[in-house]
């Protein structure tokens, strides 16, 4: 989607806001021995209060209204019986639409104690996430995104699980410009004022891959390696990124 009038950027706003506070809600919510189909139905019932569909639902027939992956798992983790324990790194992933627009979140949060190079991971699977963000603006190339990652990760000794990339968002939950690669790359596209997109890195200390389980949505790393993701939707302006997907 590309953003030309303010009613546009108004009901982007509008969903951006409620993925995000759902997101922060499920996340104060969630502690050891709840459930991960638990966890989802406060996001559920968060999103239908504020008058929000789920996204991969809606979309995909994703079996859950939002996706939690935990430890293992590094993304459309499916909610179900799995019970969160203490140590755990849980990614919580919202995506949603309300009167036509969509907007897309999520971010990898600990359930302490967590060991400190969990801890650095996260802290740093943030940064990532920022550093990206950072590069979005105005007739500035979409490869700077993931040169940009890929230079913060490989300074640090990390890897970026390069087949999950961010995405355009806005009419519907992928759109153009199709994928938008968080790891250094040769795309010689630009980004045009008003280009709405994702950034969300899968920053790991080793895994270089997503591969599918045997539930036909729940990703791995390949190899196995802890991984984490931030994700938030932005637009592009001239004054560089407007991050939509903040609570309020």
């Amino acid at each position: 989607m590309t953003i030309t009038h303010q009613d546009e950027l108004d009901g982007l706003k509008e969903i951006g806001r409620i993925v995000a506070n759902t997101m922060h809600a499920m996340a104060r919510a969630m502690e050891p021995g709840m459930t991960t189909r638990e966890l989802d139905e406060i996001g559920r019932a968060l999103l239908e209060r504020d008058g929000a569909a789920s996204a991969p639902e809606s979309s995909y027939d994703f079996p859950g209204a939002t996706c939690i992956s935990v430890n293992e798992e590094i993304a459309h983790g499916i909610p179900g019986d799995r019970v969160i324990a203490a140590g755990d790194l849980v990614n919580i992933d919202v995506s949603a639409s309300k009167n036509g627009y969509f907007a897309d979140t999520g971010a990898t949060f600990r359930v302490d104690p967590v060991a400190p190079p969990l801890d650095r991971l996260c802290r740093d699977g943030k940064r990532a996430m920022e550093i990206g963000i950072a590069q979005v603006g105005s007739d500035k190339p979409l490869a700077g995104i993931g040169k940009a990652i890929g230079r913060f990760a490989s300074g640090r000794g990390y890897t970026l699980i390069r087949n999950l990339a961010s995405q355009g968002v806005g009419r519907s939950l992928h759109e153009y410009p199709g994928e938008i690669a968080t790891w250094p790359n040769r795309d010689k596209r630009r980004i045009t004022r008003g280009l709405v997109l994702t950034v969300e890195p899968f920053l790991s200390t080793g895994g270089l891959m997503a591969t599918a389980g045997k539930d036909g949505w729940t990703l791995y790393s390949e190899p196995r390696a802890p991984v984490v993701q931030y994700e938030h939707t932005v637009v592009a302006t001239d004054r560089g990124p407007m991050t939509v997907t903040m609570p309020g």
